[in-house]
């Protein structure tokens, strides 16, 4: 299963009938709009194709500017993430290293990205 977001854009004179159409058409789900004339919406499909399929439908809407997909989830990416994430040390080594004093550690704003093995052996206690 696929779920994908979309802003659909229209000009503001024609807010409130895209709106309407966007949410009897059946191919979507709608979540909000604003005064400017976008729209968010979700569609979902078993697969890439059918999403495509619909927004198609979404984009022949009567005054609909555009329809673009902003944000793509697939279960099958999930999963794999999820594995990752469960098999993932969720404290870094370095902030259980007994060597390593708690001062000399900076925080840079994502630890898990970060090569703090190497940055604990080769810190000075100078602070640089």
């Amino acid at each position: 299963m696929n779920v994908s977001s979309i802003v659909v854009s229209t000009l503001p004179k024609y807010l409130d009938e895209v709106v309407e159409s966007l949410k009897n058409c059946d191919v979507c789900d709608y979540h909000m709009h604003d005064e400017l004339g976008r729209i968010i919406i979700t569609i979902e499909g078993a697969g890439v194709e059918e999403e495509l399929k619909k927004l198609k439908v979404i984009e022949h809407i009567p005054h609909v500017a555009s329809a673009d997909m902003q944000m793509a989830y697939s279960e099958d990416e999930l999963s794999a993430h999820m594995e990752v994430l469960d098999n993932a040390d969720l404290v870094p080594k370095v902030l259980n290293d007994k060597d390593v004093n708690p001062k000399d550690i900076v925080y840079n704003g994502d630890l898990k990205k970060k090569d703090l093995e190497g940055f604990a052996r080769t810190f000075d206690n100078t602070g640089k």
